[in-house]
């Protein structure tokens, strides 16, 4: 019985395109089902699905940058993922071009020959406030004022299991995983940290008075209280934005659902020299 793979490919980059074209053929040569997203299925003429059916695929290749992977991520992180990096540098995506076809046919042998797929779990953030949830962050969940700099800031207050680490004006403050340590968080001046390391990071944001980063462990609830300001946001991977109704108190944990990351994984230590 032939298995589903789903294939996301970078929006308006023809080369992703040619190669998620390629990856069907692999997967159809091998007596499989491939679907892709509807933005690549209209771009190269095959067949689509929304992103959250390709929940149920038995993986789904993610291919472009580490902004499409979060994308593929939050609407198709049930299923076991594989980033094909077609950038300079991929801290999600670990796989080349090169490899893509020979990776696809290992993890379609591995599918047929055990019925499902290994991979790294990787924990997620979830943020919730006063009736709402934001979806599963796999780099960062921020808390922030109105705008950046001056007189656009908020009053944080950040307490790590019921006890108060720091309180005071802030442009936000800014919790990751391990994996989004490398993102959002290190340009805030936040420490790097080897993503198999099972932590979160708490980095305030151009605070008036800062205390440095803090690491805790991925069991930790983090609460966010927020004051001070006309306006504040929660923003969950840069993408999925909640207003928040001051004063107001944002709560972020690991998320109930990691996601599975297939294929190779990335070296660290490498792609931190792509950064330099």
């Amino acid at each position: 019985m032939g298995v589903d793979v789903g294939i996301v490919a970078q929006r308006g980059n023809d080369r992703a395109q040619r190669l998620a074209a390629s990856l069907i053929r692999t997967v159809h040569d091998h007596g499989d089902h491939a679907v892709v997203d509807e933005a690549t299925g209209r771009a190269i003429d095959a067949d689509s699905v929304p992103l959250e059916a390709m929940n149920d695929c038995a993986f789904v290749v993610s291919i472009g940058g580490d902004g499409t992977f979060l994308f593929t991520a939050r609407e198709a992180g049930g299923a076991p993922l594989v980033g094909v990096n077609l950038g300079e540098v991929g801290f999600l995506n670990a796989i080349s071009p090169a490899d893509a076809v020979e990776t696809v046919e290992t993890l379609l042998e591995e599918a047929h020959e055990t019925g499902s797929i290994t991979g790294r779990s990787v924990a997620r953030l979830t943020a919730t406030g006063d009736g709402w949830t934001l979806a599963p962050a796999l780099n960062e969940v921020v808390v922030h004022g109105p705008k950046r700099g001056p007189a656009g800031g908020v009053d944080v207050e950040v307490a790590i299991d019921g006890e108060t680490y720091t309180a005071g004006r802030a442009d936000g403050v800014l919790v990751s995983t391990a994996t989004g340590s490398t993102a959002y968080n290190l340009s805030e001046g936040g420490p790097l940290v080897r993503p198999t390391v099972d932590a979160f990071v708490v980095t305030q944001m151009c605070a008036t008075e800062a205390m440095p980063p803090l690491v805790v462990g991925a069991e930790s609830e983090i609460t966010l209280t927020a004051s001070g300001a006309e306006t504040a946001w929660a923003i969950s991977d840069g993408r999925n934005r909640q207003p928040l109704d001051l004063p107001e108190t944002v709560t972020v944990r690991a998320a109930d659902a990691p996601i599975t990351l297939a294929g190779p994984s990335v070296n660290f230590f490498d792609a931190l020299e792509k950064l330099e």
